[in-house]
């Protein structure tokens, strides 16, 4: 039997075409009564009314969405868009991260290194990966693995989907900042392509410790973010429920994040979200990253180098006009 699935507060006007449909479906099974027309109508609704939401969500409910606990995860996309995968263990130093996972695969023959943040579907697994907040083992962990794929000139291939790098004491006094300030150094300058998807929900330095890349991209309720809309609204407010304003203003949906230049490359993702059709937004992620590997495996390590560096220069460039307005460099 199929999980049920977890409704939002926005996809409230679903509900009762939801149950009628399984009402219908039901009837079918029970009896011989020929009830597809009836059937296809209230799908065809439910889809429309869908899309109608879906299509105008505010970025509080993209964070929403993000945080689904039945949006695909990491590991499910590995496993759905790799023809073989192996997942390696460890960062050589004593730790083994659950909530931040790697290992070597193949998309479409080309062998890559996966890496990325893994959350859990119910409380036990969540424990059991910290809600996909990875401590300094994990990031240790990615920097191992990214090594290897350098020595043996394999793409590395990354999802972010976390809330922000684990800050507990432990983390702090294991060296967290450390961790994730060195990923960013090695990765500016790893020798290989690297291609990072915002998943779900990219939080701060969490994020950015597998998210340096050549081609970053996202899909459409994904979001990316300096910090949570909820610790913004509590630090400039001091007033959590002002969240979604948070969210406003911060500019975290991959639409505001294309228009200043910070990703690459938006993923349409189907009506409902990744949740509602896990294996399409797999094949729309497959073929992105084999569009976007094959162009960058197509260039000289220099090339490479040189572009990662001008696409991280640009971020943030301004020139004031004579208005004093702030416009984006070119």
């Amino acid at each position: 039997m199929a999980p049920r699935r977890i409704l939002l507060d926005f996809e409230k006007p679903l509900v009762d075409l939801e149950e009628q449909i399984e009402q219908i479906r039901q009837l079918a099974r029970d009896s011989e009564v020929d009830v597809s027309q009836q059937l296809l109508q209230l799908e065809t609704l439910a889809t429309r009314r869908r899309e109608e939401i879906f299509g105008a969500l505010t970025p509080a409910q993209k964070i929403q969405v993000a945080r689904h606990p039945q949006r695909p995860s990491c590991l499910d996309y590995i496993q759905l868009i790799s023809d073989e995968w192996i997942e390696l263990h460890g960062d050589r130093a004593g730790s083994d991260d659950m909530a931040l996972v790697g290992g070597l695969g193949r998309i479409d023959g080309r062998p890559v290194l996966f890496l990325g943040h893994q959350k859990g579907r119910d409380t036990k697994e969540n424990v059991a990966r910290n809600f996909g907040m990875a401590s300094p083992g994990g990031y240790r962990k990615a920097l191992r693995l990214m090594k290897h794929a350098a020595r043996f000139a394999l793409p590395v291939v990354s999802f972010i989907d976390t809330p922000g790098a684990y800050a507990g004491l432990k983390a702090e006094e294991l060296g967290q900042g450390e961790a994730i300030a060195v990923n960013l150094r090695e990765m500016f300058g790893l020798q290989v392509p690297v291609v990072a998807t915002v998943i779900g929900e990219g939080g701060s330095g969490g994020a950015l410790g597998i998210g340096v890349a050549d081609r970053l991209m996202m899909f459409e309720h994904s979001v990316y973010t300096v910090a949570s809309p909820e610790a913004c609204a509590s630090i400039l407010w001091r007033d959590a429920a002002k969240a979604a304003t948070a969210a406003e203003a911060l500019k975290i949906t991959a639409r505001d994040l294309s228009q200043l230049g910070i990703i690459d490359r938006v993923m349409a993702e189907p009506s409902g979200g990744n949740h509602w059709a896990p294996l399409e937004a797999a094949e729309t992620l497959k073929a992105a990253l084999a569009e976007e590997l094959g162009v960058l495996c197509g260039l000289s390590t220099r090339d490479l180098i040189d572009q990662r560096y001008a696409k991280y220069r640009r971020i943030g460039q301004f020139l004031e006009s004579s208005e004093l307005n702030p416009v984006p460099l070119p």
